[in-house]
């Protein structure tokens, strides 16, 4: 079963390399999407892929990079999947 989230993430998420970090998470669990900074100071996302691999990611963004950076997801929002091929930083 596949499935598709938007994800915000705020908390000091710019400028320590959690868009980088997101991105290989995601790459390394072969899901597609992008991450991008927000003018609030906040990281979005846009995951989709195979529930689990999901999933996975969802709890990766809630336990952070291992320099933990006091990031909390505040929103999840399911979202019809777009076929998104691969996973990018976004502008």
């Amino acid at each position: 079963e596949r499935t598709a989230v938007f994800v915000r993430i705020e908390g000091r998420v710019q400028g320590v390399g959690f868009r980088a970090w997101t991105l290989r998470e995601a790459r390394a669990l072969g899901l597609a999407g992008w991450v991008r900074n927000e003018a609030d100071g906040s990281v979005k996302a846009r995951i989709e892929g195979r529930r689990e691999s999901v999933d996975r990611m969802l709890e990766r963004l809630r336990t952070g990079p291992p320099r933990r950076v006091g990031q909390r997801v505040l929103d999840e929002v399911s979202t019809p999947e777009e076929g998104e091929g691969g996973f990018r930083i976004a502008r």
